[in-house]
């Protein structure tokens, strides 16, 4: 028997009422992670309203299926019986069972001490399909295929239920151009239009199996949302474990060996396409404090369009320390038309500008082609100092140049922007990566800052 104040815990607390349900069905404790919390607070944030759209990201046995998809549903149910949930997998088999767990866990007498017994409706008792008699719904997906007939959410202004996606790619099926866009597809026309509400909340949690993936195409835009992204590598920046009770850093480090491919996009979540690797994860070095530089500049990179498939505009500010170390401080990337891209130009401009104590800012230096050159102009009239740059060789050469600085551990970038996780991705995949509007710039940077003496390449 659960004491009162046990019962209110697990009916408000994701995490209490997993570690409970578990002990009950199991016989044993459900060793816990400081992971297992994050991932139930960010779900526990869809709950009450504050995030619409989330990805999840960690690496595969994890215990993403259990909490995000399992526990999550009867949590949910228990605390709004009249939820109507879609719950999808690459495979409809899986995601049925998924969905049944989650069923198998309502009927358990634990559950109705901390709930009350659920009430089931006798005409819907399939594995991929059940209801309540309270008018929710709990209906399992795979995502080769449609949904007709379903929808979830409630057309409210409190939660009503949500579409939770899990693994949606097939591992062995990504690295199919076809097969990777089938899913794409599968979401934009047959996922977007299966919520009730505007408020119904989408769940997408998968291990990155490939840099155009799911994750990867929300995440760059694709379908004009913003999400809040819990991205949970199996190896911090320190290289310790996630989870040492699960892998120690002596298996992780074998497993990288043996298929650094796998390794970098499962259990790294940075996909990494093949052939890739002329900057490696670990040459870069972090600061927790900006280091005090002499001086700055602003580096742009400007995209000629702004459909979902080109690069972005980025504007990177680094610094450069007594020392010599280029330093990344800031960071601001987007995709904007003309006259919002000269808006972003200047508020990135002074921003920094009006910042003391860490040098002069000098001036934003862009590469002058077709977008970059409007940009140089306009700016140059409004008295901003900028200077056109020159690229005078191809990317490669230009990367195999600056690439001894990064390796020296001598390029400090900030370890807790939320941008790193996608500008270290950008790295780890050139020269075969989607994007490389991080990269250009940055080399930019490193080039101005350690070689422009020797080479007189810029004005």
């Amino acid at each position: 028997m659960l004491t009162i104040n046990q019962v209110v815990e697990c009916r408000t607390d994701l995490l209490a009422f997993t570690r409970s349900m578990f002990s009950a069905r199991k016989g044993m404790e459900f060793v816990t992670n400081w992971h297992h919390e994050k991932l139930c607070n960010a779900l526990e944030r869809v709950v009450i309203g504050k995030c619409k759209r989330l990805i999840i990201n960690i690496p595969p046995r994890y215990s993403k299926t259990e909490l995000a998809v399992v526990n999550f549903i009867a949590w949910c149910m228990g605390n709004f019986p009249d939820s109507e949930f879609i719950h999808a997998s690459y495979s409809k088999r899986l995601a049925a069972n998924n969905t049944w767990g989650a069923r198998a866990l309502m009927e358990h007498e634990l559950y109705s001490e901390i709930f009350g017994a659920p009430r089931f409706r006798k005409d819907s008792n399939a594995k991929d399909e059940y209801r309540t008699e309270q008018g929710g719904c709990v209906y399992a997906a795979g995502s080769d295929g449609t949904i007709t007939g379903y929808g979830a959410g409630k057309l409210r202004d409190y939660f009503g239920g949500a579409i939770i996606i899990d693994d949606p790619h097939k591992a062995g099926e990504a690295t199919s151009d076809v097969m990777r866009q089938n899913v794409i597809d599968w979401f934009s026309t047959t996922i977007e239009s299966r919520t009730n509400s505007p408020e119904t909340p989408i769940i997408v949690i998968m291990q990155r199996l490939h840099e155009s993936d799911l994750s990867g195409w929300l995440l760059g835009g694709g379908n004009g949302e913003k999400w809040e992204h819990v991205c949970i590598p199996v190896l911090d920046d320190a290289d310790e474990p996630l989870w040492a009770f699960k892998h120690s850093r002596q298996e992780l480090q074998r497993m990288d060996t043996a298929n650094p491919y796998v390794f970098a996009g499962q259990y790294m979540q940075r996909p990494a396409p093949i052939g890739g690797g002329i900057f490696k994860d670990h040459w870069w070095k972090f600061y927790r404090t900006p280091p005090i530089t002499k001086t700055r500049s602003i580096y742009a990179d400007t995209a000629q369009k702004t459909k979902t498939h080109n690069d972005f505009t980025v504007f990177q500010c680094w610094g450069q320390t007594e020392a010599g170390q280029p330093v990344l401080l800031d960071q601001l990337r987007g995709k904007w038309e003309a006259p919002e891209l000269l808006i972003q130009a200047r508020a990135f401009w002074k921003k920094h500008k009006a910042v003391t104590g860490m040098g002069n800012l000098r001036a934003l230096k862009c590469e002058d082609k077709v977008s970059g050159t409007g940009l140089i102009q306009t700016l140059r009239r409004e008295g901003i100092p900028i200077l056109p740059i020159q690229r005078n060789v191809d990317k490669l050469t230009r990367a195999m140049d600056v690439a001894p600085m990064v390796e020296s551990g001598n390029v400090l970038l900030p370890e807790d922007a939320p941008w790193l996780s996608d500008y270290l991705a950008e790295f780890s995949q050139f020269p075969n990566g989607a994007h490389d509007d991080q990269v250009d710039p940055t080399m930019d940077a490193i080039d101005d800052m350690i070689n422009k003496k020797s080479r007189g390449v810029y004005s």
